[in-house]
């Protein structure tokens, strides 16, 4: 009897729901680890670069898909936590010190914004986090003395106790490890009664009031985690770009970030990680096609904006829930062949926001 109780809870807290989880998770794994052996130095900066806009995809989903507060100035924790392990590396500290105190301090930034914000919500809290994201930008500007300003900063490698991660492949596995321990860090929160009370403010506040959640601190909870993570991945960054400057952690930066969430499906880790690589893959399609385009069409200087605009439009009209809702479908229809049912879909679309006006 004791023996059936202990195989129960161990099946309640396994993250794998079942054994092709496990399977198909186990072959993605190898193929990470397998992949600076297997790939160009190129694409391997690349994925590099996946990887760490999935760890800032996780913070903004968080906030954005399981507590339903957007905000449009992410980029600004992104650059405080990037500016942070700059300074900080460069004056000698251990990477992973100046790591866990970057992220530290972008929480903290971000529960100075969340407070004021959890008077507002919806478009006026976009526009309260826009407004701090150009104050930012321009104190890493004017803030010479520390970040640089225009003229920017370098930043050295990563390096700690007599280690220094000076190669493409070791720094890629400093991301992997980051970025796995952030997914299962976020996909256990989400399991506890945080994440719940967060998807419970999510669908409506009222009820989650009801329900004895306490909005402002969960809200301003919501934030620090989803900053701070932002600044780890912003961590990452400085040292994979190796040199800052403010114009890189701009309005377009928020934009691009908060796209990469919405096209890969909010509400959904896998979410975070799909938007990275549409975000990382589009330009190099585009760059891939350019040639074969019109002259004046494929020399345009807004070229890239116009195809990020009409994707996220095409995104938001025939496909809401972005890439994850779209495998979600695509797997759906294999399961049921040749039962599925082409309105199957918007049927249950519109049950689940009957229940959600209850």
């Amino acid at each position: 009897m004791r023996f059936i109780f202990k195989t129960d809870y161990l099946q309640d807290i396994r993250l794998a729901q079942h054994g092709g989880h496990t399977f198909w998770y186990g072959l993605l794994g190898l193929v990470l680890l397998a992949a600076p052996w297997l790939m160009s130095e190129y694409l391997l900066a690349q994925l590099t670069f996946v990887l760490i806009y999935g760890i800032v995809g996780l913070g903004l989903m968080l906030l954005a898909g399981f507590t339903g507060l957007f905000s449009l100035g992410h980029a600004a924790f992104f650059g405080v936590g990037a500016y942070a392990q700059a300074v900080l590396t460069n004056m000698g500290w251990p990477f992973p010190l100046a790591m866990a105190v970057a992220g530290l301090l972008a929480a903290a930034v971000g529960v100075v914004v969340g407070l004021p914000a959890l008077r507002v919500k919806g478009i006026y809290l976009g526009i309260a986090t826009l407004a701090f994201g150009f104050i930012v930008e321009e104190g890493f500007a004017r803030w010479e003395s520390v970040t640089g300003g225009n003229s920017g900063l370098a930043v050295d490698v990563p390096r700690a106790f007599g280690w220094a991660a000076d190669g493409a492949t070791s720094f890629y596995f400093v991301c992997l490890v980051t970025a796995v321990l952030a997914t299962l860090a976020c996909r256990n929160l989400l399991r506890a009664p945080t994440g719940r009370a967060f998807v419970a403010i999510r669908d409506s506040e009222i009820s989650a009031q009801s329900m004895g959640i306490h909005l402002a601190y969960y809200k301003t909870l919501s934030f620090a985690i989803s900053a701070a993570l932002a600044g780890i991945g912003g961590a990452l960054y400085a040292h994979q770009i190796r040199f800052l400057s403010p114009d890189q952690f701009n309005i377009i930066q928020s934009i691009d970030l908060l796209l990469m969430v919405v096209i890969g499906g909010l509400g959904s880790l896998h979410g975070a990680f799909l938007g990275a690589i549409f975000l990382i893959g589009l330009p190099q399609a585009i760059s891939a096609v350019k040639d074969f385009l019109p002259e004046p069409i494929g020399n345009a200087p807004g070229l890239k904006a116009v195809v990020y605009g009409a994707v996220l439009i095409a995104f938001v009209l025939f496909e809401p829930l972005g890439l994850y809702g779209r495998w979600l479908k695509v797997r759906t229809w294999f399961q049921l062949f040749p039962f599925y049912r082409q309105g199957m879909f918007r049927r249950q679309k519109a049950f689940q926001k009957s229940e959600r006006l209850r």
